[in-house]
């Protein structure tokens, strides 16, 4: 099924399924003053539409990474692209918060299916040079469908109902499932004879769910971190005895692999962070529409797009590991200026200086730590290894949210507010800079 001359159809439809994803979080991130002031959600309340989506779809993604090894690619695919599609209308048709939140948890189930389908429909399509390449267009994609969803989502924000957004994503989601069933065909190497980890399945699910609960909460948060803490165990535990784990946790016995997953989550946690209070900022301090926040991003989306462009040949020319650190390193120092110049500083000085450094860093780091998440995988756990990529990049970057709301959950002042979420977003860029260094002790497999 690799091709080794053109990407063919099969990578459109990876990265067009990858950009509905990040639409849908840009409608969340342009669309929060709106949704709060509609549906009456106060600042926690309004962290859960974000979360309940990363709960159920982070909880869910081994398990959909799994089902692809197993099911095969394409009808995974399939089956996300069809929950994720209805769950969005629902959203669109949301009069109270419990819809709201619970139809976003519903889209978070469908998005768990879809997104490992994507990454390992690349590794069964592509190898070599056209394997990096493909991965690099995957994290270009990051960059302008961040960008054009912000802008999207502006528009929609600003001129409409934020409800219309998700009216898109459910059409986006139907053309996608026509094209896959056309297109896309069934893998021929599936692990057919593996059953499927549900006790894996059931304590990864209560774990990453609970994590999540037990750091943004509002009641009964001592029993969610001991709950937490059990599930997680009895997670590793059963993941290390089981002849068909979930979860292989032979993925984390390669330095390179582990320390970038490591890395990932960090990074997610801070990017995650910065894109969902920055815009809320713009709108508070300095009075800005929507749209005008969204393309108050185009500094830091538009040069991260740009920049993903050439990840490729930098690789090539200088090893993944090199770029990899590089981005680390510009994309801390992006943060750390952004949080000691601080937004009363104005626009161009306060935010969008910072945006550029922030912009170049994620750029060169986005691919590869993708490339350094599944690299060595056999075929046979493509789609596991690529669930875990999934799994750490929406945990990290809802543990990250949750950590960087509650820090900032008692302040008033949205200025004294932004500059407090940026220095916590700072620390995590540090702990994501040390990971990726790590990679530099070589293997350990």
């Amino acid at each position: 099924m690799k091709s080794k001359e053109k990407f063919g159809i099969v990578l459109p439809i990876v990265l067009v399924s990858y950009f509905l994803i990040l639409l849908n979080n840009s409608l969340i991130f342009t669309s929060t003053v709106q949704i709060s002031r509609d549906m009456h959600m106060d600042s926690i309340m309004i962290a859960w539409v974000s979360n309940a989506y990363a709960l159920t779809f982070g909880g869910f993604l081994a398990l959909g990474a799994r089902l692809g090894d197993i099911m095969g690619r394409r009808k995974v695919l399939l089956i996300g692209l069809i929950i994720f599609s209805i769950a969005s209308l629902f959203v669109g048709i949301a009069r109270s918060q419990a819809m709201l939140i619970g139809m976003r948890a519903i889209q978070g189930l469908g998005g768990a299916f879809l997104a490992p389908a994507t990454l390992a429909l690349l590794m069964d399509y592509y190898q070599g040079k056209m394997l990096t390449k493909s991965i690099a267009y995957y994290g270009a994609t990051a960059g302008i469908g961040t960008s054009l969803g912000l802008i999207i989502g502006g528009v929609i924000a600003s001129y409409s109902s934020w409800r219309v957004g998700f009216f898109i994503d459910m059409l986006v989601g139907l053309i996608l499932l026509a094209m896959s069933i056309k297109y896309i065909h069934p893998h021929n190497t599936l692990d057919k004879n593996h059953n499927i980890d549900y006790w894996g399945a059931l304590t990864s699910i209560i774990g990453f769910s609970g994590l999540i609960y037990s750091i943004n909460g509002t009641a009964f948060k001592n029993i969610a971190i001991i709950i937490t803490v059990i599930a997680l165990i009895m997670f590793i535990l059963i993941e290390r005895k089981a002849a068909n784990p979930l979860m292989p946790l032979v993925i984390f016995k390669d330095n390179e692999r582990s320390s970038a997953l490591v890395s990932r989550f960090f990074m997610l946690g801070a990017s995650m962070s910065y894109f969902f209070l920055m815009p809320q900022a713009l709108q508070k301090v300095f009075g800005l529409t929507p749209l005008m926040a969204a393309i108050a991003f185009l500094p830091l989306t538009l040069i991260q797009f740009i920049v993903s462009l050439c990840v490729a040949k930098l690789t090539f020319k200088f090893t993944n590991t090199k770029v990899l650190i590089a981005g680390a390193i510009v994309d801390t120092f992006g943060l750390i200026l952004g949080a000691g110049l601080g937004i009363e500083k104005g626009y161009l000085i306060g935010v969008a200086l910072p945006m550029i450094f922030i912009g170049i860093g994620q750029g060169l780091i986005m691919s590869p730590l993708t490339v350094a998440g599944v690299a060595r995988i056999p075929d046979d756990i493509a789609g596991a290894a690529s669930g875990v990529v999934n799994t750490v990049h929406q945990i990290g970057g809802a543990v990250g949210l949750a950590i960087v709301s509650e820090a900032v959950a008692t302040i008033s002042s949205p200025s004294l507010s932004i500059d407090r979420a940026q220095w916590v977003m700072v620390i995590l860029a540090i702990i994501m800079l040390i990971a990726g260094l790590n990679i530099l002790r070589g293997k350990h497999e």
